[in-house]
């Protein structure tokens, strides 16, 4: 389940004189932001949780989970000033299948400002957020509870191919990260490019020259319909067995468990099955990994219940039993194998080993 912890009062002062201090963005982005993580492990340190950054629409800032697993900034409507004076846009629902957990409320229109640690801060153009009213469970929900009026939801989704995942209208414009004034419009030097670099300590808004050259790049497709990218190219193995699955990743910022879908093949007699009854991977069995089916990014493995690797889930969980299509959602611990750049204009992800 993708958890928010809450943000010390004491945190959230400092942060909100800071960026109030700091005035107004310029009415053209042209440098990238750095933004540094709330919950940054201490240097040299894994990242093993969702990173978090300071969010304020219109007030007080509150904490909330970057997340490269969704699209979109859903949060509370209690935690946005002014919320009934602002347009209603029509009823909206979000749901996260790694938790079971639906999002519903209506859409709203306004900029948004995220905070990091030090003080830095973006502020948005006028964008579309999901205001949650109500959290409803599905009938399959790994870790969910009904609730009116929630008070603690603060999301902020900066991921691609999105809106086949029960996340509807998720694209590009819903992209906090992606919507800065002045970036991508046509013409002019010094415009940024639509993109961001994610490290374990904080994340790059924005691409200037020469940020691109010291990743291995792999190549999207288009997804037409959805007027975004397609999902990232992967192949996966387990222990020996030949050939690689390949399909498609997802490395998602969000969730420290690892959720793999291969055929059967693969998986037979390396499953059991955990407290909850799910079917998970047992410890002790060999994970590869390889982004792009052409090999152009590094690779990376791990031993699963090998808790001295920091690129190691909490769990990995084996969903569909062979019957979808070949998955895997890395989890934010890939941070600890490589930096990972998205270039919205290009369409490309980006591997820069750690």
């Amino acid at each position: 389940m993708k958890k928010l912890p809450s943000l010390a009062p004491s945190l959230a002062f400092l942060l909100m004189a800071s960026f109030l201090a700091a005035g107004a963005m310029p009415a053209a982005a042209q440098q990238p932001v750095r933004l540094s993580f709330l919950n940054a492990p201490f240097p040299g340190e894994p990242i093993r949780r969702p990173p978090t950054l300071g969010l304020s629409i219109g007030g007080p800032v509150h904490s909330a989970v970057m997340d490269t697993g969704s699209t979109g900034i859903v949060v509370s409507a209690t935690s946005i000033a002014g919320f009934d004076a602002l347009p209603q846009l029509g009823p909206g629902e979000l749901t996260y299948t790694s938790s079971g957990r639906v999002m519903r409320g209506v859409y709203v229109e306004t900029p948004v400002t995220i905070v990091g640690a030090d003080g830095a801060s973006i502020t948005t153009r006028p964008i579309r957020i999901l205001a949650v009213t109500r959290i409803d469970c599905l009938e399959s929900a790994r870790d969910c509870r009904p609730i009116d009026a929630p008070r603690r939801v603060s999301m902020l989704g900066i991921g691609f191919a999105r809106s086949h995942d029960h996340q509807p209208g998720a694209g590009p414009a819903r992209n906090p990260f992606l919507n800065l004034p002045g970036m991508g419009d046509a013409g002019g030097p010094g415009r940024l490019r639509r993109g961001y670099i994610v490290d374990r300590e904080g994340v790059q808004v924005g691409l200037g020259e020469g940020d691109r050259a010291a990743f291995a790049r792999v190549k999207l497709a288009r997804d037409g319909a959805a007027g975004d990218w397609a999902a990232a190219p992967v192949c996966i193995g387990l222990e020996d067995r030949t050939p690689d699955a390949c399909g498609t990743m997802l490395l998602d910022t969000g969730v420290s468990t690892m959720y793999l879908s291969l055929p059967s093949a693969q998986t037979d007699g390396l499953e059991t099955y955990d407290m909850r009854g799910d079917s998970v991977l047992a410890d002790g069995v060999r994970v590869r990994v390889r982004p792009g089916p052409d090999a152009p990014a590094p690779d990376y493995g791990f031993i699963v219940g090998d808790r001295r690797e920091g690129v190691v889930p909490e769990k990995v969980i084996v969903v569909g039993r062979g019957e979808r299509p070949t998955f895997i959602n890395t989890t934010v611990r890939a941070l600890n194998a490589f930096d990972y750049l998205f270039d919205q204009d290009a369409g490309e992800v980006g591997f820069r080993r750690r």
